[in-house]
């Protein structure tokens, strides 16, 4: 019986030991690898003048949300304070006609490539099965590609020659909330939200320009794995 609760003793250490190299603690990265929403709200703010809408007020624009592959590294600082970049494909979005342009269809699309950096502090003790997280990140919201459609140019410039587009980058701040629940000593599942305020202006080829208060949402699923 001495040798069997010595014998137990030395196991629970041993795997106390085990799970506090596994456990998120000072030192530990993890990656990870799922899908990521990002959905901005609208509409947008009128175009200015020349605004050649049908006439029934002011030309808007939605735009659409959008799902792709996404992931990221997070280095734990402290047992509680952590770093984390997230990383994804562009987003591709649909800017739809609103207002005047209502039932219009697409006017255009864009690409999105936010640039983020989050210092999130995460709750409960380190070696936690299930550990819910905050974080404020720094991001630089910039977009790329865009292209115009025929209903665009009728928009801005009717019998004129197609109109371009560029949309304005930005640095912003974005709050976030999420948890990681650990499936065994390597392996996890995180999950986030954040909601940034986006404010943007767009201008065309043809001198009108369009403000857009974006506020995207963000939110998406990831399996990691720490090291």
């Amino acid at each position: 019986m001495k040798h069997q609760m010595k014998f137990l003793a030395i196991a629970a250490a041993a795997m106390l030991a085990a799970g506090s190299v596994c456990a998120q603690t000072a030192g530990t990265w993890m990656v990870r690898a799922g899908a990521t929403r990002l959905a901005p709200v609208g509409p947008s703010g009128c175009m200015t003048a020349p605004d050649y809408g049908d006439g029934s007020g002011c030309t808007r624009s939605n735009v659409s949300a959008n799902t792709q592959l996404a992931g990221g590294i997070t280095y734990m600082y402290t047992d509680n304070i952590s770093v984390d970049v997230p990383l994804a494909l562009p987003f591709k979005h649909d800017v739809i006609g609103a207002g005047s342009m209502e039932g219009a269809g697409k006017l255009g699309e864009v690409k999105a490539l936010p640039m983020t950096v989050f210092l999130q502090y995460r709750f409960l003790e380190a070696n936690a099965k299930f550990r819910p997280y905050v974080g404020l990140g720094v991001t630089y919201a910039y977009f790329f590609d865009e292209q115009g459609s025929y209903h665009l140019t009728q928009t801005t410039n009717p019998g004129g020659p197609p109109t371009s587009f560029t949309v304005d980058a930005k640095f912003i701040l974005t709050p976030q909330i999420g948890a990681t629940l650990a499936l065994n000593d390597k392996w996890f599942i995180d999950v986030f939200y954040s909601k940034a305020k986006l404010s943007t202006t767009t201008h065309f080829s043809s001198g009108q320009t369009m403000p857009a208060d974006l506020d995207p949402a963000a939110y998406g699923i990831a399996v990691g794995y720490k090291f």
